[in-house]
């Protein structure tokens, strides 16, 4: 769990944030919580939906947007700002600071010799750190957490427990790779040789840069010639697959149960929801959000929202928009009878001899 620390007063964290605010600047906080929570903590409002629950809450302070002020409580500090969830996510960090590393190596850790680990990095139990790895200052690599040859974990840089960082691979610095993780795995690569299949070497590695984090159990393959990219401040979900040779902007967002095939170039600042698949050899240009579960099987160019997915139908009604969609060939073939028949281009124009 996070540490914390003493209560701070909101006055204090309003200067700091750049909050205008109403009330009792010296009213101390001391854990961030939700709308229903106590006197003693801190929450915020960035949803209208949740006015109500505002309009009751027994916070002792609430970060909100300046429109919302006049439903919060008047016995609540009210925080005004016109991003409260990024300004509450920095106040949250101060109140529950997650505790620096404890310098050096656990005795069950197999460190190799040829390896460099910084003094004042932590290296949890039954670790693995092979030849030419490189632990950065302050990193943290957790319990049953593997960094393979040759790779490499930039400072303040934390591997939760039993991530795995395979040989040649690159961690930027203050990365945080969740439990599960495995960077750097071989891509799926096979050439069909008849009926068999061979193997293709997976000669690249994978590269991911500053401020990087990677939810659990999430898989990030190595490239099978050139590398695979993850650039600066990109968040990944929990159980994401990325094949070899994908490449993502920096500060784009992936939500969960995402798969995304080999060769795919994502570009900055994207926001892609959860369970969304994407075709290989294609490339997503910057600003561009995807909505879960759609399935992108051409490049996308031009910023905006893009989707796929068809909402769940009862049973019943899915089953006859199947039937209407296996009949859509046939019914296309009728229309273009017809209109030859007719002499009606596609257009619903006639013809000019007509």
């Amino acid at each position: 769990m996070p540490d914390s620390v003493p209560p701070l007063p909101v006055g204090e964290l309003a200067v700091r944030f750049g909050c205008v605010l109403r009330g009792d600047p010296q009213r101390r906080v001391a854990a961030a919580a939700p709308l229903a929570g106590g006197a003693d903590s801190i929450g915020f409002l960035a949803n209208p939906a949740l006015l109500e629950s505002l309009r009751t809450t027994r916070l002792g302070a609430v970060i909100l947007p300046p429109a919302q002020a006049a439903d919060c409580p008047a016995a609540t500090a009210a925080l005004l700002h016109p991003n409260p969830h990024a300004v509450f996510a920095r106040v949250a960090a101060i109140l529950h600071p997650v505790a620096p590393p404890q310098p050096g190596i656990h005795p069950t850790a197999c460190v190799h010799e040829q390896a460099q680990v910084a003094a004042s990095a932590e290296v949890g139990p039954f670790a693995l750190i092979e030849a030419g790895a490189v632990v950065g200052a302050r990193c943290r690599v957790g319990a049953h957490a593997t960094l393979g040859a040759g790779a490499a974990l930039g400072a303040d840089s934390r591997l939760a427990e039993r991530v795995t960082v395979l040989a040649g691979c690159r961690i930027g610095a203050r990365c945080l790779l969740h439990p599960g993780v495995v960077v750097g795995a071989d891509g799926f690569g096979n050439a069909r040789d008849g009926v068999a299949w061979v193997k293709v070497p997976q000669l690249g590695t994978v590269r991911i840069g500053d401020d990087v984090e990677i939810g659990a159990n999430t898989t990030i393959d190595r490239g099978a010639l050139e590398d695979t990219v993850i650039s600066d401040g990109v968040r990944l979900d929990n159980l994401i697959q990325v094949a070899h040779n994908v490449t993502i902007g920096a500060h784009t967002a992936i939500a969960a149960c995402v798969a995304i095939a080999g060769s795919t170039h994502i570009g900055q600042r994207c926001m892609i929801g959860g369970g969304a698949g994407f075709s290989g050899q294609l490339t997503v240009g910057d600003d561009i959000v995807i909505g879960g579960f759609a399935q992108v099987t051409h490049s996308l160019t031009t910023p905006g929202f893009y989707s796929s997915a068809m909402p769940v139908e009862q049973m019943g009604t899915w089953r006859r928009l199947l039937g209407r969609f296996k009949r859509l060939d046939a019914l296309n073939a009728r229309v273009r009878r017809l209109e030859a028949a007719t002499k009606v281009r596609e257009t619903g124009q006639e013809d000019d001899d007509d």
